[in-house]
């Protein structure tokens, strides 16, 4: 179905864009993967792309829809949309590719957050096509500075095409799209030419395709009009892509025709620390390994290297600030996870349990009990692709699914599909808190027929009910009345029930109102904003007030709410 064209760039065509920057990877997402030689041919650039892609596509509808619960129907400003869409793909950039699309939105973000240009009441902002020419161009330019060593050929080189082939178009938005577009499609013709990985497999570079279905995106965005495919401009059937290539990364400092030694790991996490640090930073990963970006700011930032040891470019980011959600890939096993230790192949298991899990102190407990884990920092929810690879990580001919998070099951459940698909046996129980999740992991037995074990699961997790104690943002309604920003709410089963002003007696009220409906079991989960004093303070009360009723204390780490609590 056509779309209806965006005349200027407003946040409904930032919108319009990343859905069809979606679905159009979606489409090429298997030809991307299929071409991809460059750095490795692991055969994952297309996914990457997709998933950061994803990533940005949830932010910028989360945007929309929290806009639309404050304000009614006018909806986001441009700078609120491409913040967002900047910052959901840099949270969810995957490889190298994913890596520094992140960094041409983030670029083009920067310019067009400041090119509004509309009515006094600020209701139309939006940017015209020499914002968009200028927003290219800073993209282009901001992605070559974010790679260690960029090499031409790759995703880098199509950018700056397109960037030039922008700049040198006049007129409108759909003007200047159909110009970069056109750039990028000749500039990742050329690029078998410009690497001899590619000419020697007989492909083009699958970054610089990938941004090439991006840039189509725009331009449908702003013409209504689907330009003609860039998968013509493969050079070769994808049948022999990866017998003779050579591991570059799309952006590596070693020189194209290399041999197969490479280094055996790729390492990315997020990273909280200051610009200084980060410039250390690279300076100790450009020496550790290559196919280094570094992509962000503001405190935030996406690092992406190859290296043999990756424990030590693990304790390069804890050196440099606060790493987290750290992925480790062993080129050779195709076996991703969170340590610095290489696992050897295994065989699949029979069955896994696969969590979604708000702080990094729950998600040992639950990698304790033997769960897959997936951290979702507050703000930062898992898009459905993570959860998918997730499935894939577990290993499991049955995986069992605890999004622990109402807002989640559409995303778990379309993860739960995906699976499926692959032959993967997979039971999502709808788990609305991390409490839930505890107690049907608490239940859960392996060696049981999958149906029963699931049952027991799903009722164990139903009969515990769940609270958090959290701090207002702002002012809102809510079923206890109007709190302020800075009050303490206190939620049960996901429905604000106390407003107070102390975290302690905010949270007894809560316990207090749980309890007496009854329960043999209180579980506080404590985040890193906790009172010091508030476990023992609500274990005495459990004691004083209820018999028989025990209480386990865990502590949540960053999990967003002061205190999460369940009682069975």
């Amino acid at each position: 179905m056509a779309q209806v064209p965006q005349t200027f760039f407003d946040a409904l065509a930032v919108r319009t864009w990343c859905g069809l920057a979606l679905e159009t990877l979606g489409r090429a997402r298997e030809e991307i993967d299929a071409i991809n030689v460059y750095p490795v041919a692991d055969g994952d650039t297309g996914t990457n792309l997709y998933l950061t892609v994803e990533s940005a596509v949830a932010a910028v509808e989360a945007v929309f829809a929290g806009h639309a619960a404050r304000s009614g129907p006018e909806g986001p400003t441009l700078a609120d949309a491409v913040r967002a869409m900047a910052h959901g793909a840099l949270i969810g950039a995957r490889g190298n590719s994913g890596t520094i699309l992140a960094q041409l939105l983030r670029g083009m973000s920067q310019v067009l957050a400041g090119q509004e240009s509309g009515h006094a009441d600020g209701k139309t902002a939006h940017a015209d096509g020499q914002g968009l020419r200028l927003a290219l161009r800073h993209a282009a330019d901001s992605a070559r500075q974010a790679v260690a060593h960029p090499v031409e050929g790759t995703v880098l080189t199509v950018a700056s095409a397109a960037a030039d082939a922008a700049c040198g178009a006049g007129g409108d938005c759909g003007t200047v799209a159909r110009a970069a577009y056109e750039g990028a499609r000749a500039a990742l013709a050329a690029t078998p030419g410009q690497l001899p990985v590619l000419e020697r497999a007989g492909v083009v570079d699958a970054g610089g395709r990938g941004l090439v279905a991006v840039l189509g995106a725009l331009v449908e965005t702003f013409t209504g009009e689907r330009p003609r495919d860039g998968a013509a401009t493969v050079t070769a059937g994808a049948s022999g892509v990866g017998e003779d290539a050579s591991p570059h990364g799309e952006c590596a400092d070693t020189a194209a025709g290399a041999g197969r030694d490479g280094p055996a790991f790729e390492v990315i996490y997020l990273l909280e620390a200051e610009d200084t640090a980060v410039a250390r930073l690279r300076e100790r990963l450009d020496a550790l390994g290559d196919s280094l970006v570094v992509v962000g700011g503001d405190g935030l930032w996406n690092v992406h290297v190859h290296a043999d040891d990756a424990g030590a470019a693990v304790e390069a980011g804890i050196e440099a600030g606060r790493p987290y959600r750290i992925r480790i890939t062993h080129f050779g096993a195709g076996d991703v996870h969170t340590t610095g230790a290489e696992r050897p192949p295994r065989e699949r298991a029979q069955r896994a349990v696969v969590a979604v899990v708000p702080g990094e102190g729950l998600a040992g407990l639950y990698a304790e009990a033997g769960a897959t884990t997936v951290l979702a920092r507050p703000g930062e929810p898992p898009a459905s692709g993570e959860l998918v690879q997730a499935v894939r990580r577990a290993h499991a001919r049955e995986v069992v699914l605890l999004p622990n998070d109402a807002e989640l099951r559409h995303t778990a459940a379309a993860a739960a599909e995906q699976a499926r698909t692959e032959g993967i046996r997979v039971a999502l129980i709808p788990t609305r808190s991390a409490v839930q999740g505890i107690a049907a992991l608490a239940v859960h037995e392996p060696e049981r027929r999958f149906d029963e074990d699931v049952v027991s699961m799903t009722s164990a997790a139903g009969a515990t009910r769940y609270a958090e104690v959290t701090v207002a943002e702002r002012q809102a309604w809510t079923m206890a009345g109007i709190c302020q920003a800075g009050d303490v709410l206190g939620l049960i089963d996901g429905d604000v029930a106390v407003i107070g002003s102390d975290v302690t007696a905010t949270a007894r009220s809560v316990l207090d109102r749980m309890l007496a409906a009854g329960g043999e079991m209180v579980t506080l989960v404590l985040g890193d904003e906790a009172p010091d004093t508030i476990a023992e303070h609500l274990e005495g009360r459990v004691r004083e007030g209820y018999l028989a009723v025990d209480t386990v204390v865990y502590r949540g780490g960053r999990q967003g709410a002061v205190l999460l609590i369940g009682v069975e």
